[in-house]
């Protein structure tokens, strides 16, 4: 066989190749199990709360920002593969170049562009989501242990004599927080185990209630090692850090029972500090509330962890900037 026709020969297969190759590409595009409504969203799902779809919409447009890289890179490489090819009939070598300024120059004035619209649109978004009121409607000082969760409702409850401004419990929580405290907020508290399940829909872990429509703030504290509290219809999570006071807040905006876990690894049952949430009206969250009460889980658990000397000072020299 000639030269030529071992060439032509060992070619076809690549030929072959290539539209099966995209094939599947597109197979594996199209059958994600994504319905028309769930594929804008790239991913993610539904957010619940008010703040959610800031978190959403920066998402989306990282992904644009990438779509759009890609596909000038992308080009950029074909062009110059089925461009500048090397000729069947010459077999001289090309003209080599070792220095092009223009191409040096957008090569690296393109990516500070692409990284520094990024970054500007995180920090907005960032400051905006990191965003907490001095009155918000409710507090909630979420504890993290291992292997699960207790919730302090820091709420006016009535059925104690407690207060959450002197309560020993959260004597962890620094002031600047502890100031937001409502006035008499005796609180009531729920606590969970990694054996326990929610009553209607069987997930595991304990059941955390929100109001729908109402701003919630939530205090994160640690007893042991770090953890992170993590709802993930909220789009968001954050650390829950023992001798540290992380604190964020939302309003949801849809009723339902949603799943939240620790994202952070923690330790050998990390898998199992699992909890639900359960948003319902606020009528329905007064009279869990009441609930909590009725059941002797009056007053508060023990928040965690002194807070560090180092965040004390961060907290001070904020205070003073």
């Amino acid at each position: 066989m000639s030269p030529n026709g071992s060439d032509r020969s060992s070619r076809r297969p690549k030929r072959r190749i290539l539209p099966q190759a995209l094939i599947a590409g597109l197979v594996l595009a199209t059958a994600t199990g994504c319905t028309s409504e769930d594929f804008p969203r790239l991913g993610m799902p539904t957010p619940i709360t008010e703040e959610g779809p800031r978190i959403l919409s920066l998402w989306q447009g990282s992904w644009a920002a990438a779509l759009v890289t890609g596909v000038l890179v992308w080009g950029l490489i074909l062009w110059s593969v089925f461009f500048h090819r090397r000729s069947r009939t010459k077999v001289e070598i090309p003209p080599q170049n070792r220095y092009n300024l223009p191409i040096e120059a957008l090569y690296t004035l393109v990516p500070l562009i692409v990284v520094s619209v990024l970054f500007y649109f995180t920090a907005r978004d960032q400051t905006e989501l990191l965003e907490t009121s001095d009155e918000p409607d409710h507090i909630i000082n979420v504890v993290g242990f291992q292997w699960s969760w207790a919730f302090n409702y820091i709420e006016p409850v009535g059925a104690s004599d407690n207060d959450a401004r002197t309560a020993p419990e959260l004597s962890s929580i620094p002031d600047r927080i502890a100031d937001r405290f409502p006035e008499n907020a005796d609180g009531v508290y729920e606590v969970g185990t990694p054996d326990d399940r929610n009553p209607d829909t069987g997930n595991p872990g304990p059941t955390l209630v929100l109001p729908e429509g109402e701003t919630v703030q939530f205090v994160l504290t640690s007893r042991d090692v770090i953890h992170s509290f993590w709802v993930v219809p909220f789009l968001m999570k954050q650390d829950v850090i023992p001798g540290h006071t992380n604190v964020f807040e939302v309003t949801p905006d849809r009723q339902g029972t949603f799943m939240g876990k620790c994202a952070e690894l923690c330790g050998v049952d990390h898998s199992r500090m699992l909890f639900n949430v359960e948003v319902v009206s606020p009528e329905e969250y007064d009279a869990y509330l009441d609930d909590l009460a009725e059941r002797g889980n009056t007053g508060y658990l023990p928040a965690g962890i002194e807070q560090t000397d180092a965040a004390r000072n961060a907290e001070t020299n904020e205070g003073q900037s």
